[in-house]
């Protein structure tokens, strides 16, 4: 097998806001796997906050060649446990090159993944559209560029509640929000009752990730459903959320993969938390990993392609949140090279 890859710097069409900072384009890594002819596809963003750079990932890569490539490939669950081991400090890389073993797979089974899975799709929920921290005016204005059924606002500065009443004006969408851990208890104990009366349908991360005396009191408080993102990060992590948070927010990139990804879903849902599946701001060829695994979830977040102006290919596409599938196998994308 033999591995190729390409460093993508995808410009967004707003500033892209939370909490933690402002980005005006998504680093992002994609790889391709060669295998008798058979290309299968990967993707890994970087976030600064996680502190794994695609040229951390390309640098990893290049430095274990040999034994990316030696690997007899035979199915993509047994290639991330070699991966995982291989690189166990790195796991934004696993996903990328677990995220190309699963497409590999599906082409040489000439099937997409969900229909491998015995998944339905007409099953999948919409996906939100983020709306980013900024100026009152440039949010609504975002929002009318872009009518959608569900929207996430981020939040977790000064008179964010203010902020989504605002919003609530000019849409009867429903409405989730971000704090990005942002909250202390007493804002949260305070704004989410407001929130609720503007119809807001979820929370996801209200405080830091390390405060769980705090979530243990939010949760047995909350009028709104909390959902872990920062504070449910590996496979190990969805036990150690129940009591503290209703659901869970699955990244793939944070995760380490596909592979994982599906038993943090099935663990979730043994331990009667819901699901969300999350995007970090990934390009088509992430997007539409993320689209395979949606109709095993409650919610989904997959818009990183709706926020960027510029992407690596076509695949899923989107018409009023519903997410519409290719008929090509593997992950399902189309148009797609390096």
């Amino acid at each position: 097998m033999k591995f190729s890859y390409k460093i993508f710097q995808l410009p967004f069409q707003d500033a892209f806001t939370i909490s933690k900072g402002t980005k005006i384009h998504q680093p992002t890594l994609v790889v391709e796997l060669d295998h008798f002819g058979f290309k299968g596809y990967g993707e890994a963003p970087a976030i600064s906050y996680y502190n794994i750079t695609v040229e951390k990932m390309a640098e990893d890569l290049e430095r274990k060649r040999q034994f990316v490539e030696k690997f007899a490939f035979s199915d993509p669950e047994r290639y991330w446990h070699y991966l995982h081991h291989l690189f166990p400090n790195n796991p934004f890389l696993v996903c990328a090159l677990d995220m190309a073993g699963w497409d590999l797979y599906g082409k040489i089974k000439k099937k997409q993944l969900h229909q491998l899975w015995g998944l339905d799709i007409s099953q999948a929920p919409p996906t939100d559209f983020t709306i980013g921290i900024d100026s009152i005016d440039k949010m609504v204005e975002k929002m009318k560029r872009h009518p959608w059924p569900i929207y996430k606002i981020k939040v977790g500065f000064e008179n964010d509640v203010d902020t989504v009443s605002e919003l609530r004006k000019h849409t009867d969408a429903v409405f989730r929000v971000d704090a990005n851990a942002a909250w202390t208890l007493e804002e949260a104990l305070e704004k989410i009752p407001q929130l609720k009366a503007l119809g807001v349908e979820l929370v996801e991360q209200p405080l830091a990730k390390d405060n769980l005396k705090g979530m243990k009191e939010l949760f047995e408080k909350s009028e709104l459903p909390l959902f872990a993102d920062e504070s449910c990060v590996f496979e190990s992590d969805v036990e150690k959320c129940v009591g503290y948070f209703h659901g869970i927010n699955i990244k793939l990139t944070k995760c380490s993969g596909i592979t994982p990804a599906r038993r943090m879903i099935t663990k979730a849902r043994e331990l009667g938390l819901k699901v969300m599946i999350g995007c970090m701001n990934e390009s088509t060829v992430g997007s539409c990993a993320i689209a395979q695994l949606a109709p095993l979830a409650d919610h989904i977040d997959n818009d990183g392609t709706l926020l960027q102006s510029q992407q690596t290919g076509d695949g899923v596409k989107f018409d009023y949140g519903k997410m519409i599938y290719s008929q090509q196998p593997g992950l399902g994308l189309t148009g797609f090279s390096m």
